[in-house]
């Protein structure tokens, strides 16, 4: 089990928790019941049947046969797309919701990005009648207007962080401002396998039902369960986190993880971790970030608000550094390219996150023998006003 996490919360050198000592008692409350809660029967029972019956999972996989052509490589897309609000981070706020009424929390915080964590946590705050608060960069408010309507229209509080570059790191920091100054009524639903542990390995025990569904699928498929690729996009990191989970301990799939180049990783402005950033702390967890020579967190960049992250899990810390995983990156035009390829081959919209994976598939040399899932994180409708505009130069 050299890639999951350790007794006491590292993947390899990257992981543990390094909090206030306010929050102390709640992490650790987490850190001690997390597993008990979510392998109980009543906890699985609850989790499986609203997977099931709101969220509408299982989600396809869809072999793309026209981006397949093109590519000369069978491509299945792991449609996360199609999930209730979206995206894949429904998965994680279902089971994170009915473990903060397990511990018996009534006040709901969050930060979001490119909007759909906090969707994902207004509509489960919603569902259990529970007070939700989601923290967003004033720049990603702006440019996610549609997820702001709808976090609005489902009852959270939506506060802008005005601090920083007004993004997704000034979000984390709000949040967890919020959270020292209530710990007792109040859990706080990280959306990324980033955070102090127990986080990052609950979420990717969250999202691991996305490779368990990607075995089953493909087995029925194909006749066997183990692509030789998986494709993801990685800002914090919890879509990829649940597309490898279940392959991380057979080294015969290579697992391929896309981050953002913004405009290009030579420049200052990227979001692209693995390739300008070093081991450091950030948002309660060891793990790799960009920093400056003086330890200070430098202003990622990314036309995806959802990939604009200083760091990474440490999960993906540790795949990287371990070579487990295979770390690409694409800029902000490569990226829309391949969404409005994928958009005109196959007549699905991607979100921008998930087109950073689909931009590197014209990078890699795939062989004869390749089956390459891809996982297509979320769609595309709150990211229209920027595809407008790119439609607009074309």
């Amino acid at each position: 089990m050299k890639y999951k996490v350790d007794k006491n919360g590292y993947y390899g050198e990257f992981g543990g928790a390094f909090i206030p000592e306010l929050l102390y008692p709640n992490v650790e409350e987490l850190a001690l019941n997390y597993e008990r809660i979510i392998s109980s029967e009543a906890f699985q029972k609850e989790y499986i049947q609203l997977l099931k019956d709101y969220v509408g999972r299982p989600t396809p996989l869809y072999f793309a046969k026209r981006l397949s052509e093109k590519y000369h490589v069978p491509i299945y897309l792991k449609r996360e797309d199609l999930n209730h609000t979206g995206a894949h981070k429904i998965n994680n706020t279902i089971g994170q919701i009915l473990i903060a009424k397990h511990l018996g929390k009534k006040r709901i915080i969050a930060e979001t990005g490119a909007g759909q964590h906090g969707v994902a946590t207004a509509t489960v705050c919603a569902l259990m009648n529970l007070e939700c608060v989601v923290y967003m960069g004033a720049v990603d408010i702006e440019r996610q207007a549609p997820n702001v309507a709808r976090m609005k229209m489902l009852g959270a509080t939506v506060i802008p962080a005005k601090s920083g570059s007004q993004t997704l790191k000034d979000a984390t920091n709000e949040a967890i401002r919020d959270w020292i100054g209530n710990p007792e009524d109040t859990y706080y639903l990280i959306g990324s396998v980033v955070g102090p542990h127990p986080y990052p390995d609950m979420v990717a025990k969250l999202q691991s039902v996305i490779s368990e569904e990607i075995k089953a699928q493909l087995l029925e498929k194909t006749g066997t369960e183990f692509p030789t690729k998986i494709i993801a996009c990685v800002g914090g990191g919890s879509n990829a986190a649940g597309a490898f989970y279940h392959f991380l301990e057979n080294e015969n799939v290579e697992l391929i993880a896309v981050e953002a180049a913004g405009k290009g990783v030579e420049t200052e402005e990227t979001a692209a971790t693995s390739q300008v950033g070093d081991m450091g702390i950030l948002h309660g967890s060891k793990t790799l970030l960009m920093q400056d020579e003086f330890g200070q967190v430098i202003e990622p960049y990314s036309i995806s608000a959802g990939l604009d992250y200083p760091g990474v899990g440490p999960l993906h810390a540790h795949l990287f550094q371990s070579k487990r995983a295979t770390f690409l990156n694409a800029t902000d035009m490569e990226a829309l390219e391949a969404a409005l390829e994928l958009t005109r081959l196959e007549g699905i919209i991607p979100a921008l996150e998930s087109a950073h994976a689909l931009a590197v598939l014209s990078k890699i040399n795939f062989k004869k023998d390749d089956v390459v899932v891809l996982n297509l994180s979320g769609r595309g409708d709150k990211d229209l006003a920027t595809y407008q505009k790119y439609l607009d130069h074309e």
